[in-house]
């Protein structure tokens, strides 16, 4: 009775768990740099609504990272080794890039902004591939599912940094300095590249193979061991089962500010009650699979998830708050708390049901296909997120994110049945 939680404790504290925790926090600092801390300073430097919407195009790296992929499997410089390379590269231009944000004007230089900000973009699209892949490398099957975990909790911690510290520093000095100590925690990333990470010894990709053949030999056994019908099923559910919810965080930022908080409520109440309900559901929701099965998860997570996106319509249904008081943190406290339980659960789920789908001869690869497909729909229409916004507010706004996340769970009926027999994570 006594050996199962020392067998635990032998799990966390090794040498492949510290790695995700700093694989996971290397990979989190940009994402959120890029979709917090910049609207937050586009609003505050009086950026109109639209042009921050459009701002979410700059994601579409993300969605197309499967394209990028087997690229970076066949060619790589050879100075630190193939995974180790790569990660050095993006992070010491990242450290870079988030430095020289505070060198323009958001309204003066918008454009240079937005090459900017879609060059970070890139490279962080870059880096998620090469440190997913590295991780899958290091990890043995027994060390997946803790070092998932810990690498996605790792991942979220980081958003403390651009999506919290750094807002309560814009209220005390200028946003050049922001920008510089923001960067800064980068270094952890090259400390992992340069010292602590060891490359993989995995076989090396035949290149002597049509180049074509590391492009379509994925998507060709997709096919082949689904069907095609239920490929496609496969592939709609993927675009649907988060849309809802993720359009209704795009303008996340932005809509606390609107709604009367200040940045430096963002950086402590936001992020502190999003970070602690994302991370234990998370956590909670890995545990509950276990008796559920994925199919019966995703239908109960994804129900919570659905529900959580009313508490924006409560919120948003207030208009403006003319004065923040203790009723006022409330109201944003447990809007928080009940997303961000949504997010932590509807995505256990969701990660498990993509990882269960791939092969593992091509998990990289097929893996990075199915993340990309659930962000492209997001990023679309979350480009016009802000001009319907300005159009319609965020009361209605709110009530179409939560009608265009019905259809993903309608998918679940041939996707992932209720009825099946649960299948153990």
């Amino acid at each position: 009775m006594q050996t199962a939680p020392t067998s635990l404790w032998k799990q966390i504290f090794t040498r492949n768990m510290l790695l995700c925790i700093f694989t996971g926090f290397s990979s989190g600092l940009p994402f959120y740099f890029i979709f917090q801390l910049v609207p937050a300073w586009l609003r505050d430097s009086a950026v109109d609504l639209t042009t921050i919407g459009f701002f979410t195009l700059i994601g579409f790296p993300y969605g197309w990272k499967f394209m990028i992929a087997p690229l970076l499997d066949r060619y790589y410089p050879n100075f630190l080794g193939r995974r180790r390379s790569w990660m050095f590269l993006t992070q010491i231009s990242l450290l870079a890039l988030l430095a020289l944000f505070g060198q323009f004007d958001p309204k003066a230089d918008i454009q240079i902004v937005a090459i900017l900000a879609t060059s970070i973009a890139i490279f962080s699209a870059i880096q998620d591939i090469v440190i997913d892949a590295y991780r899958r490398e290091i990890l043995s099957d027994q060390e997946l599912g803790l070092g998932n975990s810990i690498h996605v909790s790792a991942y979220r911690i980081a958003g403390l940094i651009p999506g919290g510290l750094s807002l309560i520093l814009a209220d005390m000095m200028s946003w050049n300095s922001v920008f510089i100590f923001t960067a800064l925690f980068m270094l952890p990333g090259l400390f992992l590249s340069l010292i602590l990470a060891r490359e993989p010894n995995v076989p090396e990709i035949d290149r002597s193979t049509p180049f074509y053949i590391a492009f379509t030999n994925p998507f060709k056994e997709f096919f082949s061991r689904k069907g095609v019908w239920s490929g496609v099923g496969i592939i709609l559910f993927i675009f649907l089962y988060k849309f809802g919810d993720s359009l209704a965080t795009s303008l996340q930022t932005v809509f606390i500010l609107d709604m009367g908080f200040s940045k430096t409520d963002i950086g402590t109440v936001v992020k502190f009650n999003s970070l602690w309900a994302s991370v234990i559901s998370g956590m909670l929701g890995g545990v509950m699979m276990i008796r559920l099965g994925i199919n019966r998860s995703l239908w109960i997570f994804g129900f919570v998830q659905l529900i959580t996106i009313l508490c924006f319509v409560w919120m948003a249904s207030y208009i403006k708050f003319e004065s923040i008081g203790s009723y006022e943190y409330m109201v944003l406290s447990t809007v928080m708390i009940a997303e961000y339980i949504g997010v932590g659960l509807g995505t256990a789920a969701f990660v498990a049901f993509m990882a269960r789908e791939t092969n593992p001869l091509y998990t990289a690869t097929q893996l990075a296909i199915f993340t990309s497909l659930s962000a492209i729909p997001s990023k679309i229409l979350g480009a016009f997120a802000g001009a319907l916004v300005e159009n319609v507010g965020y009361y209605q706004f709110f009530w179409i994110c939560f009608f265009v996340g019905i259809p993903g769970m309608i998918c679940l009926i041939w996707v992932a049945p209720w009825k099946e027999k649960p299948t153990a994570v």
